[in-house]
């Protein structure tokens, strides 16, 4: 009698990193849940705890992506250690641990970016495949995007004259 060879469930974890335009107690804050609403097209949670928007360690939330429902929960909101921890869960797809470390480097932000993901299923193994590649490439992106916003924002401080 032979035994079934079986493989384990596909596992991705992809890195990147960039620099924010700004120092870390300016750039931190984007990195919530709420926060990110600021630089990121199509990202709308839907706070569960608390139920106001409110970026703090063991919020919950959800975010539709097409037809599926992530439940999220941020694990870690370290501003003082500059670490971020969320974990997502698409049921029967995948979990995504996401963990971001922030470093102030002069009037800039380091930010490097992990995103690991594991299948929850054999036949998801493809969908974690092609949101790995996503990953991949992310990095130009989220960087393009936060300096974007970071200049509006410098933008209408001067404009202002607000400190």
């Amino acid at each position: 009698m032979s035994a079934a060879i079986t493989e384990g469930p596909v596992r991705t974890r992809e890195r990147f990193e960039f620099t924010a335009n700004a120092p870390v107690e300016v750039a931190w804050p984007l990195f919530g849940a709420e926060g990110e609403r600021a630089w990121a097209p199509d990202w709308y949670p839907r706070f569960i705890w608390p139920a106001t928007a409110t970026d703090e360690e063991g919020m919950v939330f959800t975010v539709d992506r097409a037809d599926l429902t992530a439940v999220w929960v941020n694990t870690v909101f370290d501003q003082a250690a500059g670490r971020i921890q969320y974990v997502s869960v698409i049921p029967d797809v995948v979990v995504t641990v996401i963990t971001l470390s922030l470093k102030e480097t002069g009037p800039s932000t380091h930010v490097e970016v992990i995103y690991e993901r594991t299948a929850l299923a054999a036949t998801a193994g493809e969908a974690v495949n092609q949101l790995a590649a996503g990953d991949r490439v992310a990095g130009p992106q989220w960087c393009r995007q936060i300096n974007h916003h970071l200049a509006a924002l410098t933008k209408i401080k001067r404009q202002f004259d607000i400190s």
